[in-house]
This record gives C-alpha cells, structure tokens and sequence, in this order.
C-alpha cells in the first residue's frame, strides 16, 4: 500500500512538472498575410480559428449590386490592422493537414475577432460559434460583406470544385503552395483623386493606410512600379 501511495504521488508531481510544458507556446512575430484567414509567421503557416474569409478570386457585391474583389478587400484590411508589429497567435489545433489553427491578437486585440466584427470574414459554425457574436453585430449595422450580397466562402469553394475549377478550401484540403503574400505582392493601391489623377501608394507611405480601393470606380492594385508606371498611374507624393 505504501508502495502505491508513492506511486501515485510521483505521478502527481510528474503530471504537475510536465503539464504547462505540453500546453503550446504562442508563435510570436512579424507576419505576413496570404489571405484574410491566413497568416505566416517564420515559415509557420496559421489558420485563423473560427472565421472564414472570402477566396481570392472571389466576387462579391456591394449595396449598389456592383461587383467588387471581396477577397482581396478582406486579405488587405488584415494587413493593414496588423502593419509592421508583430502579433501573438495562439495555438487551439492542428487540422489535418498539419498547419497551425490558433487565435492571433495585435497586442490586447483579437484580429480573428476583428476580421468577423469588421464583416470582413464570417464566422465558421462547422468548426466553432465563438465570433458568432461579432458576426451578428456585423450583419445588423451593415458592415463590410453584410453591405451588400455575397456566397458564405465554403459555399463558393464548394460551387467552383462542383465545375472542376481548382480553390484553396483552407480548411478543407491543403493548398500546393503558399501564396505569395499580400503585403510583398499586389499591395500598391492605386487610388483616383477627385481631380480624375491616377496616383499609386507604397506600403508604409504617409496616406497608405487610409486609402481605400474602390475597384468598381476604375482603382485597382498593383504587384509592381513598374506595372502601375505603364498603366498610366504616377507615384504619391511623401
């Protein structure tokens, strides 16, 4: 009986002295974005857990019924929450397919959270209701996607798969490669003035953060200068 009780209590004490060191450390660092649900920090790739944000190449509509890249909208309103600091994501899964699912924060903020509330993203039921809340405020004041009209993004991929056209389900099959970043790639807003000029904004430029794309009047991204240069478009001054 003695011999029991020592066991146990070793036990105990193993269980007390490894526990905290099997729970996962948070993966902290600059990030770069590859899309509104999708995040790399170090090589790591993270799926933000409970949201879904729309592909792409997906196609939304806005309160006029005109059609606007609601993929590449929610990819860039990620990038430009986070900016140049480095977040914290915490781990609640691995999928099937081996990549991080976890909650990332921007010092105090959810980003998952602020992706939903925003109406950037939705909230995936299929794997969790914790940003049901945020979603709901969203739809109710009209925010982002709840604007206008848009296929929940599990329902677009579905769509496309059913007519052979290839998607990245993030958390349905694994994609053959990381896409290119949106903050190394495609990130020069090119912004119309009222005065009609053409004029192009680099990251981290002094009106970057605050320009917002309006595609169905003629503004678009671009991937390089060089690009934006033969499209007609001229540098923002500062």
């Amino acid at each position: 009986m003695r011999y029991r009780s020592q066991m146990r209590t070793a036990l105990a004490v193993l269980l007390l002295l490894t526990g905290p060191a099997l729970a996962a450390e948070p993966i902290v660092g600059r990030a770069s974005v590859t899309d509104g649900d999708t995040v790399v920090i170090r090589g790591t790739r993270i799926r933000l857990h409970g949201i879904d944000a729309p592909e792409s190449a997906q196609l939304c509509q806005d309160a006029a019924g005109k059609s606007y890249r609601c993929g590449q909208v929610a990819a860039l309103a990620l990038a430009d929450r986070i900016g140049q600091a480095n977040i914290s994501c915490e781990p609640r899964d691995t999928d099937q397919y081996g990549r991080t699912v976890a909650v990332c924060r921007k010092g105090e903020e959810d980003l998952n959270a602020w992706m939903v509330s925003q109406g950037y993203a939705t909230a995936y039921q299929r794997y969790s209701r914790d940003y049901v809340g945020a979603e709901t405020t969203a739809r109710a004041l009209k925010r982002g996607l709840w604007a206008g009209t848009f296929d929940p993004p599990s329902d677009w991929r579905r769509a496309k798969r059913a007519g052979g056209v290839e998607t990245r389900p993030e958390m349905e099959k694994p994609p053959a490669a990381a896409p290119a970043p949106v903050q190394a790639a495609c990130a020069i807003k090119g912004n119309i003035s009222r005065k009609g000029d053409k004029i192009y904004h680099l990251p981290g430029t002094r009106d970057y953060d605050r320009t917002v794309i309006d595609t169905s009047s003629g503004e678009r991204m671009f991937c390089s200068e060089d690009e934006a240069k033969a499209a007609g478009w001229r540098a923002a001054r500062g």
